[in-house]
């Protein structure tokens, strides 16, 4: 049962941000940790700003408040930014928004040229990609599960900012979050396959990873089976790196590599800091990604 979380959090929370987006006095961005906040159903306080079955809508709803409030998204009368955010299906649906709609757009991608948005993508291990437009003064926010990267999401998200605003790719500035890296994201050879049918570079993604404490090796009577020798195959274990496949889509898009920052952290190697749901296996929250233009 959910208890009620005290009237503070256990510890400030922990907003990370990029230098090349910290340097636009005209933009608002930021990501998540799980530090601080009002949750107590992940251990301890933590800062969970999804809607899970775990937590209450209250807690989340306070977490929110201060997460927008550590961002900065908070206008001359004291009322947050509206939150536009998305039912996220791990797609290549990119959305454009003016202001924020009652029902959820579903999708993977949101644009926006109008001040006073805080455009929001929800990660517990996925690629989160923010983009500003530094001439245009327009921005977007991308979700890359595999499903997506496969898709081209963050590739059809730059696409679209430039059909939408007329963006010029030397003008962007991109930034990936934190997420899963290819130490811990084993993936199956179905993903390697759908992969390598769509991008030429595909084999420098993924790397073969020998797991000398895998259950499979230590243990191999379990996993006995009836052909000759007795054994199967056991091979290595088949790893992916979705944070370099979406800088790989960022780049073929045209943005130039010195205009991509990359903010470290596994999700999975360290959950004190980060939601992982592979690493904590579904029970986890969220962290979110956010990016917005100041009101002139």
């Amino acid at each position: 049962m959910q208890r009620r979380s005290p009237d503070q959090p256990g510890e400030p929370i922990e907003i990370l941000r990029a230098q090349s987006l910290e340097q636009l006095p005209w933009l608002l961005h930021g990501f998540s940790t799980r530090r601080g906040g009002f949750s107590t159903c992940y251990g301890g306080n933590t800062l969970n700003l999804g809607l899970t079955q775990h937590d209450t809508k209250e807690n989340v709803e306070r977490n929110r408040a201060q997460f927008l409030e550590g961002v900065g998204a908070m206008s001359d009368n004291g009322r947050a930014w509206p939150l536009v955010q998305l039912k996220q299906v791990h797609s290549s649906i990119v959305q454009r928004v003016t202001a924020v709609t009652h029902d959820p757009l579903a999708g993977d991608g949101l644009i926006t040229g109008t001040a006073g948005l805080l455009l929001a993508i929800k990660t517990a291990d996925c690629v989160p990609v923010l983009v500003a437009d530094v001439k245009r003064r327009a921005v977007g926010a991308f979700h890359a599960g595999w499903r997506g990267t496969v898709a081209r999401v963050t590739e059809k998200g730059i696409g679209e900012m430039r059909r939408q605003f007329g963006s010029v790719p030397r003008d962007l500035r991109a930034v990936i979050g934190p997420s899963i890296r290819q130490c811990c994201y084993q993936v199956g050879a179905e993903v390697l396959a759908e992969f390598e049918s769509q991008f030429s570079y595909a084999g420098e993604l993924f790397e073969e990873v020998f797991d000398a404490n895998a259950i499979h090796v230590r243990y191999p009577m379990l996993f006995m089976d009836q052909r000759a020798p007795g054994h199967g195959e056991l091979g290595p274990e088949i790893h992916l790196d979705l944070a370099a496949a979406n800088q790989r889509q960022l780049q073929d898009a045209g943005i130039r590599e010195r205009h991509i920052s990359v903010i470290e952290g596994c999700t999975a190697c360290d959950t004190r800091r980060f939601f992982s749901h592979r690493a904590e296996f579904g029970l986890t929250g969220r962290m979110m990604a956010v990016i917005g233009i100041r009101p002139y």
